[in-house]
C-alpha cells in the first residue's frame, strides 16, 4: 500500500536540489532511484493495466488545431493523467513540489505542470524533435520519468540528448539515457533536442512539462 507520505523531507529537498543545481549549471539532469519505489511500481501497473483496456491512443505532432498522427515522427502512444487515483495524485504532488523549489531557486516563474502515460510498443521510436520552438511556447522543463523494472542495454529505446544548434548545423550528443525503472530527466524544453532510439521491448514512461501562463483575453492556457 503507498503510504501518504512520499518521501522524508530531507531526501526528497536533496532530489529537489539536485535537479535545480544541475539544471542551473548545464540546463538539464538526469538522476536515479527519484520515487519511493512502491510509488513507481504502482505508476507502471496503471501504465500497463491501461495498456491493455486499450486507453492509450496513438501520440501526435503539433498542438490543437495543428495536431496530426505521423508514424514516420513518432509510434508511441499516450494516456494523459488526471489525478484520478492515489499514484496519480502523489505523483502530481511531488511533481507541484519541484516546481515550487524550482520557482524558489531559480525563479522560473512556472505556472502548472501537465503530464501523460507514454507506452512505446515493441519497434516505436521519437525522432529527434524539440518539446518548445523559441518564442512559440509555454513550456519551459521537460521530464521523463521511466518505469520499466530490469530493463537493459539489449532492449533498446534510450533516450539521446543533443545541444542546441550552434548555428553550424552540428548537434553535440550530450547523454544517452537507458529507460530505467524510477530514473528521472529533466531538462529545458526549448534548449535541447532529443530522440527515443527503437525499442526491443514494451516501455513505458511519464512524460510531463512545466509550464508558464500565457493566457490572455483571447486565450485561455493550458489547452492542449
Amino acid at each position: 500500500m503507498i503510504q501518504p507520505q512520499i518521501a522524508i523531507d530531507g531526501e526528497r529537498s536533496r532530489i529537489y536540489d539536485h535537479i535545480a543545481r544541475h539544471v542551473l549549471e548545464r540546463g538539464w539532469c538526469a538522476i536515479a532511484d527519484v520515487l519511493p519505489p512502491e510509488l513507481c511500481q504502482s505508476l507502471f501497473l496503471e501504465a500497463a493495466v491501461q495498456a491493455r483496456g486499450e486507453d492509450f491512443r496513438p501520440a501526435g505532432v503539433g498542438r490543437q488545431d495543428e495536431h496530426r498522427i505521423n508514424r514516420f515522427v513518432r509510434r508511441d502512444q499516450i494516456q494523459w493523467l488526471e489525478g484520478t487515483t492515489p499514484a496519480q495524485q502523489q505523483w502530481l504532488g511531488w511533481m507541484d513540489g519541484l516546481r515550487l523549489h524550482l520557482n524558489r531557486q531559480l525563479f522560473l516563474g512556472l505556472f502548472g505542470f501537465e503530464s501523460h502515460f507514454a507506452r512505446y510498443p515493441v519497434g516505436a521510436f521519437y525522432r529527434k524533435h524539440v518539446d518548445a520552438f523559441r518564442g512559440d511556447a509555454n513550456r519551459v522543463l521537460s521530464t521523463v520519468l521511466y518505469l520499466n523494472p530490469d530493463w537493459s542495454t539489449e532492449d533498446g529505446g534510450t533516450l539521446v540528448l543533443y545541444d542546441g544548434d550552434d548555428g553550424s548545423g552540428e548537434q553535440r550528443e550530450l547523454g544517452r539515457f537507458l529507460p530505467v525503472f524510477n530514473s528521472l530527466v529533466v531538462f529545458l524544453s526549448e534548449e535541447f533536442p532529443h530522440e527515443v532510439l527503437p525499442t526491443r521491448r514494451e516501455r513505458y514512461s511519464i512524460a510531463g512539462w512545466f509550464r508558464i501562463n500565457t493566457s490572455s483575453e483571447q486565450r485561455a492556457d493550458p489547452a492542449r
